[in-house]
């Protein structure tokens, strides 16, 4: 029994909600979101109040019963007010600046790392060590941080990286003499 699934979902004021064709469609200030339902759920509208419960006793419908509650709450807050993310850059010489829709970034390579930024998203970089991702799509944003982290992920030794800003990086003391 998922804990998730049963609250439901109150939709804010300025997001319009449809269901139809197993598909829910979230428009808002930010964007337009499609989330794909299950078949093994059922979705219901009502009151601005979106409720998610499952077609029947089966273990794949209690799976993914929570799932799909996450996956539209996300969606109705993302199209309402949006997620952020933001990474820092540790190192001598590490920088990140943005080329048009371009994300460059000089990690100590022999060359620079450059990244497209997807269609949805926004990237702003405040004193070339500061990144700040924000964008509708939690998923989408979400992938994009982990790719640009693991470009360089932080070691452990002297903390030297892109690193999520709320991260705390487990330190090794490092040689003896």
């Amino acid at each position: 029994m998922s804990r998730v699934g049963g609250s439901p979902i109150t939709v804010p004021d300025g997001v319009t909600v449809a269901i139809e064709n197993a598909q829910l469609t979230a428009k808002g200030s930010k964007g337009e979101l499609v989330v794909t339902l299950s078949k093994d759920v059922d979705v219901a509208l009502a009151d601005n109040t979106v409720t998610v419960s499952p077609k029947g006793k089966d273990k794949q419908a209690r799976a993914i019963w929570g799932t799909v509650r996450s996956n539209i709450n996300n969606a109705v807050v993302g199209v309402s007010t949006g997620f952020t993310r933001q990474l820092e850059i540790n190192g001598v010489g590490y920088r990140a600046a943005m080329q048009g829709n371009k994300l460059s970034l000089n990690l100590g390579y022999s060359h620079p790392v450059t990244m497209d930024v997807p269609a949805g998203l926004t990237v702003s970089v405040d004193n070339n060590t500061k990144i700040d991702i924000s964008g509708a799509d939690k998923q989408l944003l979400g992938q994009f941080a982990a790719e640009v982290r693991a470009k360089r992920p932080p070691e452990p030794f002297k903390g030297k990286g892109v690193k999520y800003a709320d991260e705390y990086i487990v330190r090794k003391e490092g040689k003896k003499k």
